[in-house]
């Protein structure tokens, strides 16, 4: 069996080169933080807190993405932005399996229906996102630590 690689994919065209920026990572985290903030308001449905919190983890894989120079492309982005962690931040099947799972979920309570998810799994998503956004600082650190200078 061959190797994938993100180097396919951007001859696939699922991805384009991109060169990142310190100041684009940082806005990146900042709007981490704000959707984490968001998700953890009781002033909001669970449906609205978990589809926040999915989009905190997803902000944070694609600042893992752009770190690498690549950014997601066409339809289906938000699946190989999901993907790409196994390259980017070296995240196992199982983690990425659960992250994909979630997708699907958000796309059924933005388009489908309302009351799909329960408060568990809100805290699934939430812990999920902070557990990406270790990792991601974790391996800028040792990967790209001129993208986190001040």
């Amino acid at each position: 069996m061959m190797k994938v690689s993100l180097e396919d994919w951007l001859s696939e065209g699922r991805l384009r080169q991109h060169k990142t920026s310190k100041n684009e990572i940082k806005q990146l985290l900042a709007v981490f933080a704000r959707d984490m903030a968001d998700a953890q308001s009781n002033a909001i449905s669970a449906d609205r807190r978990f589809a926040t919190a999915y989009n905190a983890a997803l902000t944070v894989s694609v600042a893992a993405l752009a770190a690498s120079g690549f950014r997601a492309a066409g339809e289906g982005h938000h699946y190989w932005i999901i993907q790409s962690l196994a390259f980017t931040l070296q995240l196992d099947a199982g983690t990425i399996e659960e992250f994909n799972r979630f997708r699907r979920k958000r796309n059924t309570i933005d388009y489908e229906r309302t009351g799909a998810v329960s408060e568990r799994e809100v805290l699934e998503m939430l812990e999920l996102a902070r557990n990406i956004r270790g990792k991601l600082e974790t391996w800028l650190r040792e990967n790209y630590p001129e993208l986190l200078k001040k």
